[in-house]
């Protein structure tokens, strides 16, 4: 079959043709293999070819594949719903189906909204959120999007959402160093509600755990205590954007799960189908829909494949194989092997400014200086050279450029599915220490590093 028709992400490129996957591998139509040490786009979290998701969906299918959320409701939809309200954290009760990730979190933006405007509150329209952060790729959802290069197109159609800055410990945007700073990262949230007023703003935005905008850009220890105390102050909502670290990707089910703290609304999105179907789900505590239930009685918000059932019974069967498998241990007990041996290669490669995450969302961030932390500029391409030489080795790992002012700053993610072995997380780590010896090969040739011991 010739490859053409499809708009893929470069056009004029080639890409393989994908034949099978099974487990932590793909296979293309070539016979190549490859580890899909980024799950796809941090999705993939049980692994390829797991048959009980496709009998599931078979047998979902076989009965009826969608009805319109208007007309009637499914078991499978009401199904996946208490499930998730029985392991989200606090009143996170009620949940709205969507496609995608972008529309979970527009989604979470209009019930925010809502949520003031149901109490004769119309003030309250504008939605905070972090630099350095990604939340979706639709209007509403690049608005809250801290990502200047995802931004950059669209800037004129745009809300000004992004206002506080992240807890980025390793450029702390203060110069300072934890514990000693404080946590003046969290108090740069109470800055801008005070600048803004607490009055015009609904809800505060949030990746748990920051990933395509930095990778596995992870706070300090009671960042989101002072972020949720900040936000109860001033009566805004708080939003966690769990469409990439939710489902055991952090070694807890949920990211916000490494903190106490409880928000408002959650997100999910990518690891609660594992890529089988699309779905994702914005989940609403009590208190947010029983004002809504006492008001119009209606979320403001649609799609027409919310709740479809086939996508619901897929999503319901990988969640019982996530819990029937402990995935959840797996990924913290493998993302431990995976921190430690990236820290050997760390002292081997002085390239490696920080390695940093949680469970099997662990982030690499690569320097031109150890000392000062700067970094390669963005010309050189270091990012993209590393995935085009771990790809042509038969290891897929994740992009996450941009986290220095927007444009500079190469950093990848490496996030197998949760499924991954102790003797496969050992491959992946032999495959990335040939990589960065043939990255730094090609950096001293062209004149874009001086080599210098680690030390």
């Amino acid at each position: 079959m010739e490859n053409r028709g499809v708009i893929k992400p470069m056009l004029g490129t080639h890409y393989p043709m994908i034949s099978h996957g099974k487990g932590i591998y793909l296979y293309d139509d070539q016979g190549k293999q490859y580890i899909d040490g980024s799950s796809g786009a941090v999705t993939v979290n049980i692994g390829h070819g797991v048959d009980e998701i496709a009998m599931a969906m078979a047998e979902q299918a076989s009965k009826v594949a969608f009805v319109y959320r208007s007309h009637f409701t499914s078991q499978a939809a009401e199904r996946l719903a208490n499930k998730l309200a029985d392991l989200a954290p606090g009143d996170l009760n009620w949940t709205f189906f969507v496609n995608s990730g972008s529309e979970a979190t527009e989604t979470a933006l209009k019930i925010a909204i809502q949520y003031f405007q149901e109490q004769g509150i119309t003030s309250k329209t504008k939605i905070l959120s972090r630099w350095t952060s990604y939340h979706g790729i639709t209007l509403g959802a690049l608005s809250m999007s801290g990502h200047l290069m995802r931004r950059a197109r669209f800037t004129d159609l745009l809300e000004d959402f992004p206002a506080v800055s992240a807890p980025y410990c390793y450029r702390c945007p203060f110069h300072s160093t934890y514990p000693g700073c404080g946590l003046q990262c969290g108090e740069d949230l109470e800055r801008a509600i005070l600048e803004i007023g607490a009055e015009n703003i609904a809800a505060f935005i949030f990746e748990p755990i920051i990933g395509a905008a930095g990778g596995a850009i992870a706070p300090p220890p009671g960042y989101y205590e002072k972020i949720q105390e900040i936000c109860h102050k001033y009566n805004i909502v708080t939003i966690a954007d769990e469409v990439m670290t939710g489902m055991g990707r952090t070694g807890k089910l949920f990211g916000v799960n490494h903190w106490n703290m409880t928000p408002d609304i959650m997100t999910l999105g990518k690891g609660l189908s594992a890529g089988y179907t699309p779905m994702a789900a914005t989940i609403v505590s009590d208190r947010i829909i029983s004002v809504i239930k006492q008001g119009t009685k209606s979320v403001m918000s649609g799609h027409t494949f919310s709740a479809n059932p086939l996508s619901a019974a897929a999503c319901c069967a990988v969640l019982d194989y996530v819990e029937s498998h402990h995935l959840v241990h797996n990924s913290e007990a493998r993302g431990e092997e995976m921190i430690t041996g990236l820290k050997e290669l760390m002292m081997k490669y002085a390239i490696i400014g920080d390695v940093r995450g949680k469970g099997l969302m662990v982030g690499v961030e690569f320097v031109s200086d150890l000392m000062t932390h700067r970094p390669f500029p963005a010309e050189a391409k270091v990012g993209e050279q590393f995935l085009s030489i771990c790809f042509e080795k038969g290891l897929i790992v994740y992009p996450a450029f941009g986290g220095v002012r927007g444009y500079e700053g190469d950093s990848i993610m490496i996030a197998p599915p949760l499924v991954v072995t102790s003797a496969q997380v050992k491959e992946i780590l032999n495959i990335m220490d040939e990589s960065l010896s043939e990255l730094m090969t090609r950096l001293i040739a062209s004149g874009r590093y001086e080599h210098k011991a680690s030390s």
